[in-house]
């Protein structure tokens, strides 16, 4: 063992190696008896392709660079592919990300265009599609933009001719619905293909706050008729529905507070955990009905585990494995049901589950231990109590190294992370990110204030009109503690966010004085501005519950802002944003900035072309990582070694 100081510990983690393992695999699916699901590439550029695991269990790239399968309805997307088996190899479809328009590849073939390119504002969007070969058809959702302005959109069920007539004329994309409610899902047929279910939600509810359940009959002529609310409503979120192998509708509400299933109505297991979580993204998956009448859920109460449900018992048993984290898709074929599942000492894999025997394995995206897993981070699952009393939940990973130790008087700097959302939660992983700090003598605290995800719908609730004050509280709180406890030093505590968490790390250097420096990540920073214009039409009316009714409240939309309070800001920070950001756009960055000209507060401003919102391309992380290390090293007084040292102007 060595003794150095915090911060200095030598480490094999860099920036390029956490860049490298950024990202997971998502959109698992079965084509036959293969499973296929999308990869990121962090050195290709950021794109994501599209994996084919062969029965042989040997994996293929589907499509080369720069093919990017990825979809922007929402901007979050959704699920971007579809394929079906045949005698002659799969048939695909899928959305590529530079146009957005839906493709065709047959077996052997080039990708062919399915969908026009439109002039019109933000173009033509697709998600979800499910293939319909028995008519010629792909069924999906629209997003088509019908002005220039972010919130000139509307958004319905259609079905594109699969023979590429649409390729060049938008008027052969057949629509299945009106475009009464502003947001959708995709469709899900029952097994007969005489109904059809999705779900629609309205301004100014977001997913989590209330959807409706619809269901309509098909005609033998593909038309929706009758479409009618079964479940859901203003103040009950359904994030999920699908149909059983009997043809009884299954859906997922929190109705009791929790988001439990639900069959025909009916309660299935009513428990105080979620069997669901909130819809970023459209076609996430939390269950999958089996042939068997088995359920296959994602469940827990903060972490998540893959088990099996009985209807007729309401018994959950659980997949046996390591893993304590899993991906909001799931996929069922048979007896058999992937899914992508994580834990602290391994990355997210491809996992599958036999049913039958319960039997859980690694079948895609093997993690492969990059370093020597000593250099990991070992989490602990902490309660804190906060104002008022209230439980806040967090991750806490300590400083760790197999063979450093720091002086026995010298306690370690902390940086408090704030996840994004917020309607989010820290998942229980392992990070290559958190162990560039924590391997490096810098503890994490991952924290779930109250509005996180996991903990049922009251905790979520804790945020509404709060933001800004309870997630600020909530992190200086789980600050405090560690320094109270004597786990981290007082004098070296950061905070740092990305999204909402850069919001809720601005918010706390300009309101609080826990900390000594931040890192400030795509962020919301003007509410004024970000509420009238300055971000996509998804969550242009998000505002509304999280701050309350601008209308009413329109002061409290400047007193929250962090570029109002730019002048109480004393301590050096780092601004990180992708100019590309239509979610968080730079516009917001560059008013903060400007409210702090003149002042002299330490800081950097790094901005990325080519980057949206959330980082994807190997080079900007690792420029990211490594100037927020060096703001910590300048702030903290720390040595780590081989990092540029970050120029901060005033």
């Amino acid at each position: 063992m060595r003794t150095l100081a915090y911060g200095a510990w030598p480490s094999p983690i860099d920036a390029a190696l956490a860049a490298a393992h950024d990202g997971h695999p998502e959109y698992v699916g079965f084509v036959g008896d293969e499973v296929w699901w999308t990869e990121p590439r962090p050195g290709e550029g950021g794109r994501r392709t599209l994996v084919r695991r062969h029965a042989d269990g040997r994996e293929e790239a589907v499509l080369p660079a720069p093919w990017n399968v990825r979809s922007r309805v929402i901007e979050y997307g959704g699920h971007p592919w579809a394929a079906l088996a045949g005698e002659d190899g799969p048939l695909l479809v899928f959305v590529n990300f530079a146009d957005q328009r839906l493709y065709r590849c047959d077996p052997g073939g080039e990708p062919r265009p399915l969908t026009p390119v439109s002039p019109v504002g933000a173009g033509l969007r697709w998600a979800e599609p499910l293939l319909r070969q028995e008519r010629g058809e792909v069924w999906c959702v629209l997003e088509e933009f019908t002005g220039d302005g972010p919130a000139d959109v509307r958004r319905v069920l259609a079905a594109v001719p699969l023979e590429g007539s649409a390729a060049q004329d938008r008027g052969a994309v057949r629509e299945l619905t009106d475009d009464r409610h502003r947001f959708v899902t995709g469709p899900r047929l029952s097994p007969d293909g005489r109904k059809a279910a999705w779900l629609a939600w309205d301004h100014p509810r977001m997913p989590w706050d209330g959807t409706e359940l619809v269901l309509a009959d098909v005609g033998s002529d593909g038309t929706l008729h009758d479409p009618r609310t079964v479940a859901g409503g203003p103040g009950e979120s359904i994030p999920q529905a699908d149909w059983t192998h009997d043809g009884r509708l299954l859906h997922a509400s929190d109705r009791t507070g929790w988001w439990n299933l639900y069959l025909d109505g009916e309660p299935l297991c009513l428990r105080e955990e979620e069997f669901a979580d909130a819809l970023w993204k459209l076609g996430s998956r939390w269950f999958a009905p089996l042939e068997s009448g088995l359920i296959a859920v994602v469940h827990g109460r903060g972490a998540t585990a893959l088990g099996v449900l009985d209807p007729e018992t309401s018994e959950v048993v659980d997949a046996a494995g390591p893993w304590t984290e899993f991906a909001p898709t799931l996929a069922a074929h048979g007896e058999r049901v992937v899914a992508v599942g994580a834990s602290p000492r391994s990355a997210h894999e491809v996992v599958e589950l036999d049913t039958r025997t319960g039997h859980a394995r690694v079948i895609g995206a093997e993690h492969d231990d990059a370093v020597d897993p000593a250099y990991y981070p070992e989490p602990q699952i902490r309660t804190f109590t906060g104002p008022d009393g209230r439980d806040i939940h967090a991750h806490i990973y300590p400083p760790h190294h197999p063979a450093c130790v720091a002086p026995g008087d010298e306690l370690p700097p902390y940086v408090i992370w704030a996840h994004g959302g917020p309607t989010g939660r820290a998942g229980l992983v392992l990070d290559l990110e958190i162990a560039y700090f924590t391997s490096r003598g810098i503890g994490v605290a991952k924290v779930d204030y109250g509005g996180s995800t996991g903990y049922g719908r009251a905790y979520r609730d804790r945020l509404r009109e709060q933001w800004g004050v309870v997630d600020v509280e909530d992190c200086a709180a789980v600050a405090q503690a560690l320094a109270d406890e004597g786990t981290a030093d007082p004098h070296r505590l950061a905070v740092r966010g990305g999204s909402a968490g850069g919001w809720t790390a601005a918010a706390s250097l300009t309101t609080t004085d826990v900390y000594a420096c931040g890192t400030i990540k795509y962020p919301i920073l003007d509410l004024t501005g970000w509420g009238t214009g300055e971000t996509h039409d998804f969550e242009s009316q998000y505002l509304e519950s999280l701050i309350g009714p601008l209308a009413e409240v329109p002061a409290r939309y400047a007193e929250r802002s962090p570029a109002t309070h730019a002048d109480r800001l004393r301590v050096p920070f780092l601004l990180l944003q992708g100019l590309d950001d239509v979610i968080c756009p730079p516009v917001q960055c560059e008013r903060f900035l400007a409210r702090l000209e003149g002042r002299a507060v330490p800081h950097a401003y790094l901005a990325f072309e080519g980057e949206g919102h959330g980082f994807r391309r190997a080079e900007t992380m690792v420029r990211a990582l490594e100037a927020e290390l060096s703001l910590y090293a300048q702030v903290f007084r720390l040595n780590p070694l081989g990092i540029p040292t970050l120029e901060l102007t005033k």
